[in-house]
C-alpha cells in the first residue's frame, strides 16, 4: 500500500503529522507512540529568545473542543537546538518546526539559526491567536500585504522549504494563501484555531488569563474542511490540513478536500496513541475501497 506523499520536494513516508503545540518535540508522547511510524513530527513553536507564555488559566474545555491560551511558551531556538532536534533525529521521521515571532526580524532569526541543520522543512506561524495583542502571531496573517511582506522578507533567510500556517479568523482565506503563494510560499499550512471565549459563572469574568484563546477540536472540523477544499482550488502549492482530525475518516475527507499531509492536533490530548490511529484509519480505508496509493485521493473531491 502506498502511503507515501511528496510535499515540497520531501518525500514522506506517509501523510500523518502532529500540530504544533500539541505533541511537543515528542519526548512525552515517546512513551506512548513510535515516533518512526509518523510520516513528520510538527514541533512546538521555537521563537528566538524564551518566550514565558501567557498568564494562567490557559486551557479551558468546551463542546466539541478546547481553547487554548498558552501563548507559545518555549525555550527558545538554542535550546531546541541543543536539546530536542538530536532527540528527534534518532527515529526515522521528518522534522517540520514551527517558527513564532512578534515581529518579521525574530522570525528571520529563528529562520537564519535553523539553516544549516537536519530539519526538513520550516512551518511559518503568522496564524496564533494567542500573541495579536503584542504583535506577531495573528497580526501578521490577516490582510494579503502583511503575509505577503513577512513570507517574502522570510523566505530570503529559509534553505528548507517554508509552508506558512494560516489563521481562518479572516475573510477569505483563499486571497489569503494567494497571497502567501505569490510571496514565496512552497506550501501552505491550515487552520490554526478559531478566536474563541468562554466566561466563569462565578466571577463573570473571561475564564482564560489571556481574555481570549483559540479554539480547537473536533468542533472546528467543518470550518477546516472547508478552508483547505477552498485553498485547494486557489494554489497550486502543497496544503497540510488540519483541524479537528479525530479518527481516519478525517484524515480521509481532508486529503479528499486537497491535502497532501494532515495534522493531528488535539486529539493527542484525549488519546496519546491517536496519530497512529489516525495513520491506521487512512490504511483501513484505503484497503477497504481497493486504494494502491494514497495520492489518488488529494483533491478527489474536486474531480
Amino acid at each position: 500500500m502506498g502511503l507515501s506523499v511528496s510535499i515540497c520536494g520531501i518525500e514522506f513516508k506517509n501523510p500523518v503529522t502532529t500540530c504544533s503545540g500539541t505533541f511537543g518535540s515528542g519526548r512525552e508522547y515517546g512513551e506512548f507512540v513510535d515516533l518512526n511510524r509518523l510520516g513528520a513530527v510538527t514541533v512546538k513553536g521555537v521563537s528566538a529568545e524564551p518566550w514565558k507564555g501567557n498568564p494562567p488559566p490557559r486551557i479551558a474545555e468546551t463542546y466539541g473542543g478546547m481553547l487554548n491560551a498558552v501563548g507559545l511558551q518555549n525555550p527558545g531556538v538554542e535550546a531546541f537546538l541543543k536539546n530536542d532536534l538530536p532527540f528527534l533525529k534518532r527515529f526515522d521521521t521528518k522534522v517540520i518546526v514551527n517558527v513564532c515571532g512578534h515581529s518579521t526580524a525574530e522570525y528571520c532569526s529563528v529562520v537564519e539559526m535553523l539553516s544549516d541543520t537536519a530539519i526538513d522543512m520550516l512551518e511559518l506561524n503568522i496564524s496564533c491567536p494567542n500573541l495579536s495583542a503584542d504583535g506577531g502571531g495573528l497580526s501578521f496573517g490577516t490582510n494579503r500585504s502583511s503575509v505577503s511582506a513577512v513570507v517574502s522578507e522570510v523566505k530570503r533567510y529559509a534553505e528548507q522549504p517554508l509552508a506558512v500556517k494560516l489563521s481562518p479568523n479572516v475573510t477569505d482565506i483563499a486571497e489569503i494563501a494567494k497571497a502567501a503563494e505569490a510571496a514565496g510560499a512552497d506550501g501552505i499550512s491550515l487552520i490554526n484555531t478559531l478566536l474563541g471565549m468562554k466566561i466563569d459563572l462565578r466571577s463573570r469574568k473571561p475564564l482564560l488569563g489571556n481574555g481570549t484563546g483559540g479554539l480547537s477540536g473536533p468542533a472546528i472540523k467543518p470550518v477546516a474542511l472547508r478552508m483547505v477544499y477552498d485553498v485547494y482550488r486557489a494554489v497550486k502549492i502543497p496544503i497540510i490540513g488540519m483541524g479537528g482530525i479525530m479518527t481516519g475518516g478525517d484524515a480521509v475527507e481532508f486529503i479528499f478536500a486537497g491535502a497532501s499531509m494532515v495534522g493531528v492536533g488535539t486529539a493527542n490530548f484525549a488519546d496519546p496513541c491517536a496519530t497512529v490511529k489516525v495513520l491506521d484509519g487512512i490504511g483501513r480505508y484505503m484497503a477497504d475501497n481497493g486504494i494502491n496509493d494514497i495520492n489518488e485521493l488529494i483533491g478527489a473531491a474536486h474531480r
